[in-house]
């Protein structure tokens, strides 16, 4: 019914009409309300990345190659596309300790005003453990949450740059932490834009990983890029966010291989976190006032990224 149809059944039915005519006054101050608030940027909500991170949890394990990982990537490619965006599956098989892993990388990129592009990353596998059961609602669960909230943010902000937000497989290693046997995804990511000649388009990442510790504790990773940390540092400063802190600290992470390339990133990462690795790591252990934190500083220090990149 529009409104002038809804004006002109009020002038002239009797009041057993009032009721309804009232109910379509309040559509039409709420259709103009809403209308008021399209061009309002949306904010972060960390109800929606803490149900996100519920979600996988209840999916328990998510080692890459695992069917925990298959549900988990079906969660993310679904969530995506309920947001009107295109996920994209980076299919390819890891050569680890224990034999070829069929791992599968996830992007979706929210076209911008230029085609080069600024990532935003994070691991959605979980770490593998046999002598007990590993849901790491942190580790795994917070990155990927927080990916898909940003998905949903920025769809509606004007980007001068694209952006590409990509959830790495096989982050964690298999069996131990060394050698090649870590940051699967992000490494053949990083060789795969190499080889099609799609590197130069990546002005910089930004990684996020284990985000959500009800302590959070957010020091500065020596190897990261320094003007792309002091950018978001100060936005936390600005903000007020002492959980980023001055101290420092040196991460491998998804992140290292985008740096061996060239390309400017960042690793913002909580590795104070008693429940790393353990069958502790559980949602009583994050907090969505975290993932806000993270979120809000994030936002609010894009614009001055994108100067910069200009």
């Amino acid at each position: 019914m529009t409104e002038r149809s809804i004006r002109h059944a009020c002038r002239w039915r009797p009041f057993s009409w009032l009721l309804a005519c009232l109910a379509g006054f309040v559509y039409i101050l709420d259709g103009h309300s809403v209308a008021s608030q399209a061009g309002e940027p949306e904010r972060f909500d960390s109800n929606r990345a803490y149900e996100h991170v519920r979600q996988l949890v209840a999916i328990g394990p998510r080692p890459a190659g695992s069917a925990g990982g298959a549900s988990a990537r079906q969660y993310i490619t679904d969530q995506i596309r309920m947001l009107g965006l295109k996920p994209v599956e980076q299919s390819f098989d890891a050569e680890t300790p224990i034999g070829r892993i069929r791992m599968v990388n996830i992007s979706t990129t929210i076209v911008g005003a230029r085609k080069e592009r600024l990532i935003i990353g994070g691991h959605y596998d979980t770490k593998l453990f046999r002598e007990f059961r590993f849901v790491g609602a942190n580790d795994g669960g917070s990155s990927t949450a927080f990916l898909l909230e940003l998905a949903r943010v920025l769809k509606g902000r004007t980007n001068p740059f694209s952006i590409e937000l990509v959830f790495f497989d096989g982050e964690e290693a298999v069996i131990e932490w060394k050698l090649a046997d870590h940051t699967y995804g992000s490494r053949h990511y990083v060789a795969h834009a190499r080889k099609s000649g799609s590197l130069s388009s990546i002005k910089a990442m930004i990684l996020v990983d284990m985000i959500a510790d009800r302590q959070l504790q957010i020091r500065r990773e020596e190897a990261s890029t320094r003007w792309l940390t002091e950018a978001i540092w100060a936005s936390a400063r600005k903000l007020k966010q002492p959980a980023f802190m001055s101290e420092s600290l040196r991460v491998e992470d998804d992140h290292m291989a985008f740096l061996e390339a060239g390309i400017p990133a960042v690793d913002i990462i909580d590795l104070d976190y008693p429940a790393w690795h353990t069958a502790a790591d559980t949602l009583d252990q994050i907090s969505a006032r975290s993932l806000q934190t993270v979120g809000d500083v994030l936002l609010n220090a894009l614009p001055a990224i994108e100067e910069r990149l200009k």
